[in-house]
């Protein structure tokens, strides 16, 4: 059979040309095409829809007289129709569609030929169990088979007489369905077929299939559990997702992966080399305490390798083991004495007990993890006492006038000077006055005697008693600015809804709640790169808070509107870093020329307002360029 594609054809005019800021990463044309003013225009010219051509399901070529065995073969124009055996009636040598609840499987494995393989085990009413094999080169087309209890509609599978007992064997043009096995689950199926048919046939065999697997005994206790509930010495499946991964060596894959609940014993840390690592490198203290590793060995280490961070996988038959004995690249010594309770997570090779890992689809409504909105990798989550997370904390963020206030604030309620800290040498200096009838004042400065020892004496200043702008001017001349106050004759920081850290034009704030902050003289060795924001959150105790970008647009027809958020690749869009937005008054108009571009001033989009830029902390508080007509807007958040 022939297809013919029709396709609609594109016609642009009035656009400018620009340069692509993405090209180098996203490997695209290295021109982007700017809408610019009313002048614009795009004619979409469709040609007529074909009629829809009449179904054809088409059967092996093999074994052309038992049509009786796939009367699904049609040429009518009517829906294709299938007749489905029970499994008490499976005869050698027939090819057949079959139901059945899965009550054993085994995740695709390589075979011994160039195919990979999977294996189920299915029942029905008929209490017969029996085995089926499904070969094919790609992963994909496997079937998605998730936990015991599904069930599976299999189309085109032969009887063949294996090791004393039938078993099914797909044949050309297979196909397997599989559905969620709870009563009232969804009847959405899990498939890689492009097209498939369900009726209302399908649905009544899956829901008398659930309802009878429902009252039987056949399955097996729920081996899927929580890290909050893994014991050393057992075997379970776990839901999670990944965060990073890293080659430990040709046999074994390091897995870094949470499930939003707290293992009850002190988890073995296994040390990766940063630049061998896929994904995130470095993760907050409170972030490290929910992160478990995984080792993965042998086979399964080349379907790890097709995990990406960010995936919610399930593994099954993973191992606890107490002890870094089996870890590769673990040495004997005092460190694995320390370490001999701590709890490691193995995926041993072979599939024996279904052992396996396999990524979940992104449809998976992921019931084993601990809150349904786990958050990713990139945002950070709050703890309860429970291990569970908390209501996210929210609080707005500043803008210059209230900074600016909390700064002459500070500085007017200064006690004194109060004792310098041993570690630092403190002076006053003499500063002008901003009105010529105001009374001299003098700010506080701190430097640390070990950088000025270095020779590297702009390397970090603690400065107390600052205006705002004061702070700005001798952030010019600093690699590192820290605005501190006196209390209780004490160096503490300031009110963490101001910026914790000065760096060039770019500021650096903390979260009010995770933070423990307290001055500190950071640690610094010899011959180590300068001073970051990390190492100075880090030596501070301040949970360091990133720049992201979210792009919000209003999206409407004639029946609803829908609300459209663009996160991880608003940079991309945009052509500039979160941070650089934050700092960067070059980058904020780039944005706002793009911005205009979508929003024309003067045009039927109505008019582009820039509010004051704004973060937030641990959760999400938006700042919009606001376009009041379409409800497209930009926001900076703090994550």
């Amino acid at each position: 059979m022939k297809m013919k594609m029709t396709m609609d054809v594109v016609v642009a005019s009035g656009f400018t040309v620009g340069r692509s800021p993405t090209v180098h990463k996203d490997k695209l044309h290295p021109f982007n095409l700017l809408l610019s003013g009313d002048n614009a225009r795009v004619y979409v010219s469709r040609p007529p829809l074909p009629p829809p051509p009449p179904p054809l399901v088409i059967s092996p070529p093999a074994n052309r007289k038992r049509s009786a065995a796939r009367a699904e073969v049609s040429m009518a124009t009517k829906a294709p129709k299938y007749t489905y055996v029970g499994l008490d009636g499976l005869k050698t040598g027939l090819v057949v569609n079959a139901y059945g609840v899965v009550v054993f499987f085994k995740q695709p494995f390589k075979s011994r030929g160039t195919d990979l393989c999977s294996t189920l085990k299915i029942t029905d009413q008929s209490n017969q169990r029996i085995s089926c094999s499904v070969f094919g080169e790609k992963l994909e087309n496997h079937p998605k088979v998730f936990r015991v209890g599904d069930i599976v509609r299999l189309h085109r599978f032969k009887v063949m007489f294996y090791k004393n007992s039938l078993t099914l064997v797909n044949t050309f043009g297979f196909s397997v369905l599989a559905f969620d096995g709870a009563e009232g689950g969804s009847m959405e199926p899990r498939t890689s077929s492009l097209s498939f048919h369900l009726d209302r046939e399908d649905r009544r065999a899956v829901e008398e299939l659930r309802t009878w697997a429902a009252g039987q005994a056949l399955l097996p206790p729920a081996t899927t559990i929580p890290l909050s509930a893994a014991q050393p010495r057992t075997y379970f499946d776990l839901t999670c997702q990944l965060l990073a991964k890293a080659p430990i060596d040709s046999t074994c894959t390091l897995l870094r992966v949470w499930d939003g609940t707290r293992c009850a014993h002190t988890l073995l840390k296994v040390t990766v080399e940063p630049d061998a690592t896929e994904g995130p490198t470095r993760f907050s203290e409170g972030r490290e305490r929910l992160i478990a590793n995984v080792l993965v060995y042998d086979n399964h280490v080349e379907l790890a390798a097709r995990l990406k961070p960010g995936d919610f996988l399930r593994i099954y038959n993973l191992r606890a083991i107490p002890g870094s004995s089996k870890v590769p690249g673990h040495t004997g010594g005092q460190q694995q004495d320390q370490e001999v309770d701590h709890l490691a997570f193995h995926l041993h090779g072979g599939t024996a007990y279904g052992r396996g890992v396999r990524a979940l689809p992104d449809e998976d409504n992921f019931s084993e993890l601990n809150d349904s909105r786990l958050l990713e990798v990139w945002s950070t989550p709050p703890e309860s006492a429970g291990g569970a997370y908390a209501v996210q904390h929210r609080r707005d963020v500043p803008n210059d006038e209230l900074v600016a206030r909390l700064f002459s604030e500070a500085a007017a309620a200064a006690p004194g000077p109060g004792a310098p800290p041993a570690w630092a040498l403190s002076g006053r200096v003499p500063v002008p006055a901003e009105r010529p009838a105001s009374p001299p004042r003098a700010v506080g400065v701190h430097l640390s005697t070990r950088l000025l020892g270095e020779d590297r004496p702009t390397e970090l200043l603690f400065l107390s008693g600052s205006t705002l702008e004061e702070t700005r001017r001798l952030a010019s001349g600093y690699r590192n600015v820290v605005p501190v106050r006196s209390s209780g004759g004490h160096m503490t920081l300031l009110d963490l809804s101001a910026p914790f850290l000065f760096r060039g034009r770019k500021r650096y704030f903390g979260c009010k709640r995770c933070s423990e902050a307290a001055v500190r003289d950071p640690p610094y060795a010899e011959g180590e790169e300068p001073l970051d924001e990390k190492a100075l959150a880090a030596a501070l105790g301040v949970q360091l808070l990133q720049f992201v970008l979210l792009m919000k647009l209003e999206l409407q027809d004639a029946t609803d509107t829908l609300d459209v958020f663009l996160w991880r690749d608003a940079e991309s869009f945009f052509g500039v870093s979160a941070e650089d937005v934050a700092a960067n008054q070059e980058a904020e108009n780039s944005i706002r020329q793009k911005m205009d571009s979508l929003c024309p001033a003067g045009g039927s989009a109505g008019t582009v307002h820039l509010t004051d830029r704004a973060a937030s902390v641990c959760s999400q508080r938006e700042e919009k360029i606001h376009t009041p007509s379409t409800g497209r807007s930009f926001c900076c958040i703090y994550i």
